[in-house]
């Protein structure tokens, strides 16, 4: 069995692959800021899960959460970086702190978690990094989105180059993201500036559960890839986007996606 470390994982995707992990037996370690949500779900995971009080923001506590789960366990052996904020401005909409604060939840604190576990990896000679992105940091379907999108996408090549960076030295190292859809969470209302009133109330087509996103997310650790959209119809979306942006930005190949 695996010593996991999952960040924001008091809700959502988080506590969801904590229940599902914890069911198979895996050894967990669970962080985010709430403590009595943390503790919760880490006695109904159903295994050894050591709950770490973090804010993922900071360094200090990204550090302190890889030295708990290695007194923990003595190992680390996946790291996912889950935590994440969204918000609802569009472009011209946006204020320096709208700005900085995406970058510092939904990149700075993945790059801490990298810079953390990736030399624990080394020393190993193994070990797989996980980061939850979004389908939004490919294709920009939903523009009130635009600092969320712009963060995730900065995440997605901070997460190829340290893959291309690994690959040769260490090939032991898995190096994966993940891009989610529309997810059934509370992740919309959770969002800075609550929820766009200009989506409709009701559930998306297309939308996943938090089961169908962390199951895609467990077949990753047992088979690591670089990168996959939980939902596979994202994918043939994103190719269609960059095969002709302009014409997929009009409307002429968007229909049906």
């Amino acid at each position: 069995m695996k010593v996991i470390v999952i960040t924001g994982a008091s809700a959502g995707i988080g506590a969801e692959l904590a229940r599902q992990l914890g069911a198979k037996g895996h050894r967990l370690v669970l962080a985010a800021r709430r403590e009595n949500e943390l503790q919760q779900v880490a006695q109904k995971s159903g295994g050894p899960a050591v709950p770490v009080v973090c804010d993922v923001t900071r360094r200090h506590d990204i550090n302190n959460l890889k030295s708990i789960a290695i007194d923990s366990f003595g190992q680390v052996d996946v790291w996912i970086n889950n935590a994440g904020r969204g918000i609802n401005r569009k472009v011209m909409d946006l204020s320096d702190a709208d700005l900085d604060e995406m970058m510092t939840v939904n990149v700075k604190s993945a790059l801490y978690g990298m810079q953390a576990i990736i030399p624990h990896f080394q020393e190993r000679g193994e070990g797989h990094l996980i980061n939850v992105s979004s389908f939004l940091a490919r294709v920009p379907r939903v523009t009130n989105r635009s600092a969320y999108s712009a963060a995730k996408a900065a995440l997605n090549v901070l997460t190829a180059n340290l893959r291309m960076d690994l690959q040769a030295t260490h090939p032991g190292i898995h190096v994966s993201l993940v891009m989610p859809g529309v997810v059934v969470t509370e992740f919309g209302k959770n969002a800075l500036g609550g929820m766009p009133t200009t989506i409709p109330s009701g559930r998306p087509s297309n939308a996943q559960t938090v089961d169908d996103v962390a199951r895609s997310i467990i077949d990753l650790i047992e088979h690591p890839q670089p990168e996959i959209f939980t939902n596979p119809s994202l994918a043939d979306i994103s190719r269609r986007y960059y095969q002709d942006i302009a014409a997929f930005e009009a409307g002429k190949h968007n229909r049906g996606a």
